[in-house]
């Protein structure tokens, strides 16, 4: 089973950078990933997506983002509307009842002009992948990962990011 994880960076450049990292990982075999994608919060509170080349793993990947975001945000129709019109999204979100408490989540975490990398990895060598990512910092906003795991990497992020900025 897959583990989704969605950490929230303060820019666009910050969320390719680990993307980008994430990538060379992939390539020494230390996390194997069903898809990934960088979702930044535009001015007027747009979101848009952007596919890392290294996530392009076949047609359906567009198919399985616009149903993973539709469920995160408890709104499988919002998934069709990411596919049809991402400058929509905004307004397809408030039409159709997104969570609340989520919606004010990520606009806590995800300000104007922030990004946040959403990974589902399907295997990963934790103790090489954790290190290598925390080293940026982050947010996590949402994963499926236990409890226990989810605030083991949030404090590798705090540590590591703090470190980074030091």
């Amino acid at each position: 089973m897959a583990n989704l994880v969605a950490i929230a960076y303060d820019d666009l450049d910050q969320a390719k950078r680990v993307m980008e990292r994430i990538g060379q990982l992939r390539k020494e075999h230390l996390i194997e990933l069903e898809d990934a994608v960088i979702v930044e919060h535009q001015p007027g509170g747009k979101m848009k997506l952007h596919q890392p080349s290294m996530a392009g793993m076949g047609a359906a990947g567009g198919a399985l983002w616009g149903g993973l975001i539709g469920l995160i945000f408890l709104m499988p129709l919002f998934g069709m509307a990411i596919g049809a019109a991402t400058g929509a999204a905004t307004g397809a979100l408030s039409d159709y009842g997104i969570d609340d408490n989520f919606m004010n989540e990520l606009g806590q975490k995800l300000p104007e002009g922030g990004a946040a990398t959403f990974v589902l990895v399907k295997e990963a060598t934790t103790d090489k992948v954790v290190p290598e990512v925390a080293k940026f910092g982050g947010h996590v906003i949402q994963s499926s990962l236990s409890n226990e795991q989810e605030a083991a990497l949030q404090e590798a992020l705090d540590k590591r990011g703090a470190a980074a900025s030091a």
